[in-house]
Parts: C-alpha cells; sequence; structure tokens
C-alpha cells in the first residue's frame, strides 16, 4: 500500500520503532528448527558510528534547487515528489547506510533516469552508452524499503553502484518486511522488484552482419518495451553494445518481490534487459519472489555467486538471446512451491520465418550456467506449475558444466504418488525444438559432467541422431540417478545416492549415484561439482535463509 501524506509516513516510522526501532528479522516470528531466531546483518541493519551528520538522507541537485528525503530521527522517507514513476531522477543521488536500525522508506518507484523509445531521442539527451545518464549509489549495510505496486527501474544510460560486502549486505525489500506485517518468511509481493535496462543485444531487434564480429549493428530502431510495464510509464531496452555498463551489484539481497505493477503483471526479483558485460554482478541473493528469481531478456552480463531461494517461478530465466556466464549459482525450492530452476528460451517470438537467418547471426540465446546446485521440490501444484530442472527450448545453445540437479527427495509422509509423473513436472532435463535437439547432436548445446536425481530423468523428445536424451547425458560423462523414489540425496543417509549434505555439495571422492562411486570430473579441476563445499562456503555472512541466525525457519529438507 502506498503511503501518500506525512501523516502516514510517521505512521510507518512509529510502527517501526513499536517493531524495535526498524529491526527487519521479522521472519523471526515462525519457528526455526534450529531454536535460533537471533539476526544478523543480512537481515538487521546495526551497522554502528557514523553521526546523523553523517548519515543523512539521499538529496540531488537540479538548477541549484536541492531535494532531499526527510531524516524523522530513525529512517529516511521519500515522497512521490522526490521520485517515482512520473518523477524519475535525472540527477545521481546517494543512499547511505543509516545509523542503528534505519531504513530508506519510499512512497513509490525508485526511476533512475528517463526511458526514451527512439536512439534519436536519447542522442539528444546525451545518452549514448551506460553512465551517461544519471546514477544511484547505495552504499554497504543499506536498507531499501518499498510499498506493493513499486519497484526499482534503472534506465537505459544510467546506473546503480550497489556494492554491499560480506559482512554488510545490501537489502531492497518490501515495508512489509520491515514493519512486521509479513505472516510468513515465505510471503511474497511485498513490492515489484529491480528492472535494469542496458544497450546490449536482443533478439527481438533487426541487425546486419553476425553478433560478435566486426560490422555488426542495429539495422532499424532497437527499443523494447519491457513486459510488464503497459499501461505505466513505459522502460525500454536494447542496442548492439554487448559491452555496455549498467553498474555494478555486489552482496545484494532481495527480498519478498514479486508484486503487480501493472494490471495482471508481475515482475522478477531481478531482471536483466539487454544489460551488458562491463556491468558487474557479484553474489546477488534473491528470496521468496513470487514471479523468477533472475531473469534475462537479451544482453551479456555475467553473473558469479548467485542464489535463489524459495521462488515461486523459475529461478534462473533465459530469453531473447542471452550470451553471458552465470558461474556458480545455488537455487533452493520451497517445499510445496516453484516451477523451474532454469527455463530458457532461444529466440523472442520463436516459431516466424526468419528464427533461421537470426540462429545464423548468432541472435539466439547461448548461455553458459556453470557449478549450479539445483534442489528442486517434488511438488506438483504449485503457483506457476510442477518442480522441474532444467528446460531448454527454442533455439537456446546452452552450456551447462558441473552441475547437481535433483527433484529425488520426497518429504516425510509423501509417497510416490505425490510427485508428479505427468509430461510436465519432476523432470531433470526437457530439451524442446529442432534447433535445440540438432543442436546438441553438433555440441552447440552442451551439459557435461553433472548429476542427474530426479523422479523423472528426462522429458521430450529423442535427438536427430537417434539417442534418447539420457543417452546424450551419458556421452558427456554425466552420471544419473536411477531409482530415486523416496530416497534423500540431502541427508547423505541413503546408501544409493550421496551428493549433497543439507544444500552442499559432497566432495567427489565421497559422491555415490546409483550406488556406485561418481566418475564426474570437473571441467575445472575442482574437487567438487556443484555451488557450494561446507569448508569452501561463500554464502555465509550475507545471505538470508540458508544460515541459523539470519533466517526465520529451517529449510525444509532439514
Amino acid at each position: 500500500m502506498k503511503i501518500k501524506s506525512l501523516v502516514a509516513l510517521f505512521a510507518v516510522s512509529a510502527a517501526l520503532v513499536a517493531c524495535g526501532g526498524g529491526d527487519i528479522n521479522i521472519d523471526a516470528q515462525t519457528n526455526d528448527n534450529s531454536n535460533d531466531n537471533s539476526t544478523n546483518n543480512s537481515n538487521n541493519v546495526n551497522v554502528g558510528g557514523g553521526s546523523q551528520e553523517e548519515s543523512t538522507c539521499a538529496s540531488y541537485t537540479i538548477d541549484d534547487s536541492v531535494t532531499e528525503g526527510f531524516y524523522n530521527g530513525t529512517d529516511c522517507v521519500y515522497s512521490s515528489s522526490f521520485v517515482d514513476i512520473d518523477a524519475p531522477l535525472l540527477a545521481d543521488a546517494t543512499f547511505k547506510a543509516l545509523p542503528g536500525s534505519g531504513v530508506h522508506l519510499f512512497d513509490g518507484s525508485l526511476v533512475v533516469g528517463q526511458s526514451y523509445s527512439s536512439t534519436a531521442d536519447m542522442n539528444s539527451a546525451g545518452i549514448t552508452e551506460g553512465g551517461d545518464g544519471p546514477s544511484i549509489t547505495i552504499e554497504a549495510g543499506a536498507v531499501l524499503a518499498f510499498g506493493a505496486g513499486d519497484f526499482i527501474n534503472i534506465n537505459r544510460g544510467s546506473q546503480i553502484n550497489a556494492i554491499g560486502s560480506k559482512t554488510r549486505p545490501i537489502i531492497l525489500t518490501g515495508k512489509d518486511d520491515v514493519n512486521g506485517t509479513l505472516s510468513s518468511p515465505e510471503d511474497d509481493q511485498a513490492w515489484g522488484g529491480v528492472i535494469i535496462n542496458g544497450f546490449a543485444v536482443n533478439n527481438n531487434c533487426a541487425y546486419t552482419g553476425n553478433r560478435g564480429e566486426s560490422g555488426f549493428a542495429m539495422s532499424a530502431e532497437c527499443s523494447n518495451l519491457f513486459e510488464g510495464t503497459e499501461g505505466i510509464t513505459p522502460v525500454h531496452s536494447g542496442g548492439d553494445n554487448d559491452a555496455d555498463n549498467s553498474g555494478r551489484m555486489e552482496y545484494v539481497v532481495v527480498k519478498h518481490a514479486g508484486s503487480e505493477v501493472a494490471d495482471g503483471k508481475e515482475i522478477n526479483g531481478v531482471t536483466f534487459n539487454s544489460v551488458g558485460n562491463a556491468t558487474v554482478v557479484n553474489n546477488l541473493e534473491v528470496y521468496s519472489s513470487y514471479d523468477d528469481g533472475i531473469e534475462f531478456f537479451g544482453g551479456a552480463v555475467d553473473i558469479t555467486n548467485y542464489v535463489a531461494v524459495y521462488v515461486r517461478d523459475d529461478s534462473i530465466d533465459v530469453d531473447e538471446g542471452y550470451i553471458g556466464t552465470v558461474d556458480t549459482a545455488l537455487v533452493i525450492q520451497s517445499e510445496t512451491n516453484g516451477n523451474h530452476c532454469v527455463e530458457s528460451d532461444g529466440l523472442g517470438g520463436y516459431g516466424t520465418p526468419g528464427d533461421a537467418d537470426r540462429i545464423a547471426q548468432g541472435l539466439n540465446s547461448a548461455a553458459t550456467i556453470i557449478n549450479l546446485t539445483c534442489i528442486v521440490s517434488p511438488q506438483a501444484e504449485g503457483t506457476h506449475g510442477e518442480g522441474a530442472g532444467l528446460r531448454i527450448r527454442e533455439a537456446h545453445f546452452a552450456t551447462i558444466q558441473n552441475a547437481i540437479v535433483t527433484t529425488a527427495y520426497l518429504a516425510d509422509g509423501k509417497t510416490e504418488d505425490d510427485a508428479s509423473d505427468d509430461t510436465d513436472g519432476n523432470y531433470c532435463l526437457r530439451l524442446e525444438s529442432a534447433e535445440g535437439l540438432q543442436a546438441a547432436v553438433d555440441g552447440e548445446l552442451m551439459i557435461e559432467e553433472s548429476i542427474f536425481a530426479c523422479h523423472d530423468l528426462s522429458k521430450g523428445d529423442d535427438l536427430p541422431d537417434g539417442n534418447t536424451q539420457v543417452q546424450f547425458l551419458q556421452a558427456s560423462n554425466d552420471v544419473m540417478q536411477t531409482a530415486v523414489t523416496g530416497q534423500d540425496p540431502t541427508a547423505g543417509s541413503e546408501p544409493n545416492i550421496v551428493i549433497l549434505d543439507g544444500f552442499y555439495s559432497v566432495p567427489l571422492v565421497d559422491m555415490v549415484v546409483d550406488g556406485n562411486v561418481s566418475t564426474v570430473t570437473p571441467v575445472d579441476g575442482r574437487a567438487y561439482i556443484g555451488a557450494v563445499l561446507a569448508a569452501e562456503d561463500w554464502t555465509t555472512d550475507w545471505t538470508y535463509g540458508l544460515h541459523i541466525g539470519s533466517r526465520g525457519q529451517a529449510l525444509w529438507f532439514e
């Protein structure tokens, strides 16, 4: 609910004080089997140090006129006249870590820069590449909170520089999270989410030449209207610069996102619209999102160390020509919800007569996903569909290496009948489209040195050479668990399948699949596959939902 007056703003602030000064460990109201509901910096902004003068609210200056947020003694409050959909930031602004438990509270959306529907209009405004427009800086330890329907949008040419640290992450969340009104740690739709728009390639646009080669350029206007913003101020993205720079995000946690931003339209935890690979994204978490965790519409941005916990739709979604790399990703669906670990499409508007030409130009998606752990719920009736592993379709020529994908765990009291065995859910891999199946034969689609343990190992048609999808996996030294019903790969209690200890990968020397020692050999020479090893845990201190002291409840398979 949006706040429309200072009276309401004061009421929110009072509520925060009543709840412990804005402490956003609101999920502690639920039971954690670990019996530890204390907090850490991933959910409690006790940054320490700094006087009121050193921690003032954000401000910006236009034509010698200064506009700033209102500091109420605890929080910084930003009315819709400071920034909103119809009042975007047109100058740089910095959001500091506030003292105590202070939170930056927004009465509208945080829109940075203007959205232009034509190259001519952008050039007239001096916007030609990432960094030309206004930017925001979010300091380590800062918490920004928004109402339902509001979101963060970084327009083309502008940048977000959100640089947290391992012990002082940046939290982007909903007001219901900070005021204690979420009923469950798994609640979502408290606010919209984050949209970042760049000038990188998108295959809904027309180009001459081949992507990545000399002479490649747009042959027509490229300003894609982002899904979900129809009916409000439009958001545009796209171009021909895969090296575009939309800023930096490090140690950022996006919580409880996915509310409607327009009629019937929800956005993802973080949406990367044609974002280039000069953008830096390291250590990003999406916790409890109604729609996808992260989604790429074209572009080439790389992500290192990504965590998706309790995402209702797809934790990683690829579309419209994305060619970047997701290196090290931990995906944990909830016990009763979540669709795909990875859903990926190669071409926007797939099925048109020009598909072959776009593939020949290298415009289809060709993402690399390496060091992936997917713990997928075996549920059959989630918000967006059944729990499942990897769905690769519509000419996506993916490269997937060092992955663990499992839906094998059946919770206490469940039987085989509770896990879906229809054509839509509870599979590890589903390859679709003639182009993708042929690419698997030709070596342009690769899935290698990985472990699959699901209710159904694969769905979809055989390859053009007559091999099944399981045979395709076996030829790439992928290992499959064939008898998984009722077994638990996350506890090490089943002698025939030992691949995970909780969400941690078991070292390769200890891995057992189908009763045999695993023969998987990581492509990069590591001593394990998947996202994280207990002895080298990069998720501690900054993530939410995984560890005792920074979560509201234990993980369901614990």
